[in-house]
């Protein structure tokens, strides 16, 4: 049986801020903590991310790998709204793996503004990401607005996921399925 490779600094890092946030909150976690959770050297840590949310932002690339892998390539036969919802259902149940950490950070969020903001391209450039695996177009003007209304949605979407405590994510899968209905009346309305 082959050996798995050993966690790049990249992953202790991530898995490091995520620990540290569920334990002492994200606000009161420093780069220097993340180090020192994750056993690498601060300089080590200073050549793969700028700040805490360059860590934030390859948290995302690591979802976003994860949630494509078992996407895999779009299936015709499927109608773009299921497809959809099947990715983001997937999406939430990879952040549940790490839900007190993400808790943390998006409590964080709403006490300083200036985080979420920045990281909003991130966050686009992820539901983009999805958009392509459910098989809907993102090109140009029209594919903008489907990149802006998805990202909208998904924030929605993670204000309930962040409540619901339930196993099964009812109220989530609930709330995500009323509103791709509501979206995809909206976007029919003005053809998109």
């Amino acid at each position: 049986m082959a050996k798995r490779p050993a966690k790049t600094v990249k992953e202790k890092a991530v898995k490091a801020a995520l620990t540290l946030a569920a334990k002492q909150g994200w606000v009161e976690t420093s780069l220097a903590d993340i180090a020192k959770q994750a056993k690498i050297p601060l300089h080590e840590l200073h050549d793969h991310f700028e700040d805490r949310l360059d860590i934030l932002s390859a948290y995302g690339r690591t979802i976003d790998k994860r949630v494509l892998e078992t996407a895999g390539s779009p299936d015709p036969e499927t109608p773009p709204r299921d497809a959809l919802f099947d990715i983001l259902m997937e999406r939430f149940d990879v952040l549940n793996e790490d839900r007190a950490g993400v808790q943390s950070i998006l409590k964080s969020f709403c006490q300083d503004p200036k985080q979420a903001i920045i990281s909003l391209p991130h966050l686009g450039r992820s539901m983009s990401w999805m958009l392509d695996a459910a098989g809907i177009d993102t090109g140009g003007i029209k594919g903008a607005l489907k990149v802006a209304g998805l990202t909208a949605l998904y924030l929605k979407i993670l204000r309930v996921w962040k409540s619901d405590d339930s196993e099964d994510m009812a109220k989530t899968m609930a709330e995500l399925d009323k509103s791709l209905g509501h979206a995809e009346q909206w976007a029919g309305s003005f053809g998109l």
